[in-house]
C-alpha cells in the first residue's frame, strides 16, 4: 500500500487520458499484468482515470479480484469481469432462477440476469446460478465462469446512465451456455453477499485515487490532500478485513461517512474551477449516493448482532 500510495503522491498527473473504453480496456489490462495486489490496482487504476467513471471501473474490477483471490481463485491478466447476480426480481437467493448444469462433465448455464456492469466489455461473467441436489434437497447457489464469446451468450445493451455513462450496462441471456469454470465456495455467502461491501470499499479506493490526482493537478489545499491520504490508509485496511464481519461493516460505515464529506469538500473546490472535469464531477456525483438504504441497513445489523 505505502508504494502505491507514494505513486499517487509523487507521480506526475499530467498522463494521458484513456480515448474511450476501448482504450480503457487496453490499459487495464497492462496495468494488471504488472500488478497483481487488487489494493494496487484499485489505487493505480483510479489514479491513471481522468474521470469518476474510470475509476469506478477500475474499483469495481480491482473488487472483483479480491473477492476471487479470498475465496482461492484467481484471475488472468488479460481478464475483464463482470458479476451476473441480479434478475428480475433482485439478487438473493429466492430471486435466482439461472440454472447451472452438469452433465458428464460439461457445465452448462441457462437463464436471464437484468443488470450487468461493463458486460459488453468483459470477456467473462461470473453467473450465480442454482445447482440442483440429486437428493430433491435445497438447491444450492454456485458461480459459473462463463467466457462473453461462448455461444449461448446474447448480451443485450441497455440505455447509458445519466451518470458515469461511459460504462456500460447489459443484460444477459445464457441458453445451454457452456462454463469455463464453477468458482469454489457458496455462489451466495462467498460472493453475492459479501460483494458490496468489498465493491464499496475498492471504489472508493479508486474514485479518491483519482480525486487525489485532481488535488496535486489542481493545487488544492494540502489539508485537503492530507485528509485524502488519511482516508486512502483506512480503506486499505478495511479492504484486507473480512468483508462479512460486523465490525468491517461498521468500520466502512464510518470510513465512507468520511468519505462523504471528502466530496463535499470537492464539491466546493470544483465549484471554483469551471472546466469540464469539475462538470463530469457534478454529473457523477449520483453514483456515490446508489445503494444508499442497503448501506444504512448494513450498518444496523451490524449493531444488532454485536449487541446480541
Amino acid at each position: 500500500m505505502h508504494d502505491h500510495l507514494q505513486f499517487c503522491l509523487t507521480q506526475a498527473t499530467n498522463g494521458p487520458a484513456p480515448d474511450g473504453l476501448a482504450d480503457w480496456c487496453r490499459r487495464w489490462r497492462r496495468l494488471a499484468a504488472e500488478h497483481h495486489d487488487p489494493v494496487g490496482l484499485a489505487l493505480r487504476g483510479g489514479f491513471a482515470a481522468d474521470r469518476v467513471g474510470w475509476a469506478f471501473a477500475a474499483g469495481y474490477q480491482s473488487a472483483l479480484r479480491q473477492l476471487i483471490q479470498v475465496n482461492g481463485g484467481a484471475v488472468g491478466d488479460h481478464e475483464l469481469l463482470a458479476m451476473c447476480a441480479t434478475e428480475e426480481g433482485g439478487n438473493r437467493p429466492r430471486n435466482i432462477g439461472t440454472v447451472i448444469r452438469e452433465d458428464a462433465g460439461v457445465v452448462t448455464v441457462s437463464g436471464e440476469k437484468s443488470w450487468t456492469t461493463l458486460g459488453s466489455a468483459c470477456t467473462g461473467l461470473l453467473v450465480v446460478g442454482r445447482v440442483e441436489s440429486p437428493d430433491g434437497e435445497r438447491p444450492a447457489l454456485k458461480i459459473a465462469k462463463v467466457a462473453t464469446d461462448t455461444a449461448g451468450v446474447t448480451l443485450r445493451e441497455k440505455p447509458p446512465l445519466d451518470f458515469v455513462p461511459e460504462v456500460p450496462h447489459v443484460a444477459a441471456v445464457f441458453q445451454d451456455a457452456v462454463a469455463e469454470t464453477v468458482l469454489p465456495g457458496d455462489g451466495y455467502s462467498h460472493f453475492v453477499k459479501p460483494f458490496r461491501t468489498v465493491e464499496d470499499t475498492f471504489i472508493a479506493l479508486a474514485v479518491q485515487a483519482w480525486l487525489l490526482r485532481e488535488a496535486r493537478a489542481r493545487q488544492w489545499p494540502t489539508r485537503f490532500l492530507e485528509d485524502l491520504v488519511a482516508s486512502l490508509s483506512g480503506l486499505e485496511a478495511l479492504a484486507g478485513a473480512p468483508a462479512d464481519s460486523p465490525v468491517t461493516h461498521l468500520a466502512l460505515a464510518g470510513a465512507l461517512a468520511r468519505t462523504n464529506h471528502l466530496y463535499e469538500q470537492a464539491d466546493q473546490l470544483w465549484a471554483e474551477q469551471g472546466d469540464a472535469t469539475g462538470d463530469r464531477w457534478r454529473r457523477d456525483r449520483v453514483l456515490f449516493q446508489v445503494a444508499s438504504k442497503p448501506r444504512a441497513l448494513r450498518a444496523q445489523r451490524a449493531w444488532e448482532r454485536l449487541r446480541a
